[in-house]
């Protein structure tokens, strides 16, 4: 990987972005993994399920496959460049502000195919405003690109 990809001296902490995209895909990545030690694969998009991480977040296995794409992403992005992980944290930002706002709505009804509690949109809406804050605001020289993901 070059210093160009990484920033002026290869390191992380170069970028606001890099480093915020590469702490939220980990910790996404093992929110995802660890759902799944509660819900295995049954129940796959049930809505209000009784499974939930740490007792408080809901989750149901489609939920933990899309913390793991998200986790994924992120991650996968700001190992690409400064340019793709402002792209990715803006992007993941923007669809966990309506997942949040959306989420609102939908608690209680057959609509919630995610599982979702009122602590999801809690944890929802504050990583909307960290991602999109952080993708927004930092890296201000560097235009924003959604990363390339090879063969796609």
């Amino acid at each position: 990987m070059s210093n160009r990809s990484l920033g002026r001296s290869g390191r992380l902490t170069d970028s606001p972005n890099q480093l915020l995209g590469t702490v939220f895909g980990v910790v996404y990545l093992l929110i995802g993994l660890l759902g799944f030690a509660y819900t295995g694969f049954s129940n796959f998009a049930g809505t209000n399920t009784d499974d939930k991480i740490l007792g408080i977040f809901e989750v149901n296995p489609l939920h933990n496959i899309a913390h793991l794409l998200i986790g994924a992403f992120l991650l996968f992005a700001a190992r690409q460049s400064v340019a793709a992980a402002k792209g990715a944290n803006t992007i993941v930002g923007a669809v966990y502000l309506l997942l949040g706002i959306v989420g609102l709505f939908i608690l209680d009804s057959d609509a919630n195919i995610l599982s979702l509690n009122s602590a999801d949109n809690v944890l929802h809406l504050a990583s909307a405003v960290l991602l999109l804050g952080v993708g927004l605001s930092q890296d201000k020289n560097v235009r924003a690109d959604a990363p390339v993901v090879p063969g796609v």
